[in-house]
């Protein structure tokens, strides 16, 4: 079944109460959420347009009987891996899911019909299904007479993996990641043009991970005859990551034949209208979208209000001139400074990564 994306994300739905105890949580629940977000993140990439979920069931003596995630279009969800493991011993237990069980039948029957049948008693969802095709399986499994709460690490679950396909429910758009790397004072290259390499091998490996998570990686006209990039997902050892993203080049300018990204499996979007780019890119599916550059582009995306995310890796040196990471940006006045909210940094090697994300104008 695809959840597919559109929508407008409602209110988070009401708790059935608290697992244990007024406002407590019983921590074998919240660590069997914990284990379903990390399987969860552990397929994260391979399951576009459907959400990466992880799903975990515990016994009714509260042990893990089976622990779940999505597989790729078409293959079984969370729920359905998780209590193939569990088998008889779900019976009733409890299922802890990263994402409401859904309750519609598209490629796949519905989850809840399969937790109903398989005799769970309790369901832990931490996030509300926001698509209204695959809704409502929190009312279906308590017409069923399924305890249901929402909750635990909602706020976790809704910032882990399932971030970029919440989003695109909510906007009917692609989540944006702007990535880039800088120096001290804010360089991308040297005087000369030269870029490589910035930052340390650490943070290159952390961008290749990145890739492979994403749908898509976009590119201006510029940056691919500039830099000539591959845009492939690599590991450290040079091989390459299972999932590959549709490599994107924006902009009307042609490639020169035998350029990397001159080829029939790349897509080459004439325009410079991100709302142009992005609708393609819905069109072909598209959840998860990183821009990698360059900073004209990455100006055009920030402008318009299409960056949902930053990561910026940013190394200890200085080149006191050259290109800046970032263009015109619609920015005329300092009234009109495009502020971030931190919401986390992070070493990598010698470098220092800023995961971000734009907040409204006027806002600090």
């Amino acid at each position: 079944m695809t959840r597919s994306a559109g929508a407008q994300l409602p209110e988070a739905a009401p708790s059935a109460g608290p697992a244990v105890g007024a406002g407590l949580v019983d921590p074998r629940i919240e660590d069997a959420m914990r284990r379903a977000l990390a399987a969860s993140a552990q397929v994260h990439g391979t399951t576009s347009p459907n959400p990466p979920v992880g799903c975990v069931i515990l016994d009714a003596d509260g042990n893990v009987a089976g622990v779940g995630a999505t597989a790729p279009p078409g293959g079984p969800h969370a729920e359905i891996v998780a209590l193939g493991q569990a088998g008889e011993r779900a019976v009733g237990g409890a299922a802890v899911v990263s994402l409401e069980p859904c309750a519609h039948h598209g490629r796949t029957p519905p989850c809840t019909a399969a937790l109903i049948g398989a005799g769970i008693a309790t369901v832990y969802a931490a996030v509300p299904d926001p698509n209204p095709l695959a809704a409502g399986g929190a009312a279906a499994l308590r017409e069923a007479g399924v305890a249901v709460t929402i909750g635990p690490l909602t706020d976790e679950a809704a910032c882990g993996p399932l971030r970029a396909w919440l989003h695109a429910m909510r906007t009917g758009r692609p989540h944006v990641t702007w990535k880039f790397a800088a120096t001290l004072d804010g360089r991308s290259a040297a005087v000369d043009g030269t870029s490589r390499w910035i930052t340390g091998r650490e943070a290159r490996s952390q961008v290749h991970a990145v890739r492979a998570t994403a749908d898509a990686i976009i590119v201006g006209t510029g940056t691919a005859l500039a830099d000539n990039p591959a845009l492939t997902a690599r590991r450290p050892d040079g091989t390459a990551h299972a999932h590959q993203p549709l490599r994107v080049v924006v902009g009307h300018r042609d490639l020169p034949r035998g350029a990397r990204l001159d080829a029939p499996d790349v897509l080459h979007l004439r325009s410079h209208d991100p709302d142009v780019v992005l609708a393609e890119l819905s069109r072909r599916g598209v959840i998860e979208a990183l821009l990698e550059g360059g900073p004209r582009l990455a100006g055009a995306f920030l402008a318009a209000g299409r960056v949902d995310r930053v990561l910026a890796f940013v190394a200890p040196a200085l080149l006191g001139a050259g290109p800046a990471a970032l263009a015109e940006a619609g920015v005329g006045t300092i009234g009109d400074i495009r502020r971030l909210q931190v919401d986390a940094v992070h070493r990598v090697g010698a470098d220092v990564l800023i995961d971000a994300r734009p907040l409204q104008k006027g806002t600090r």
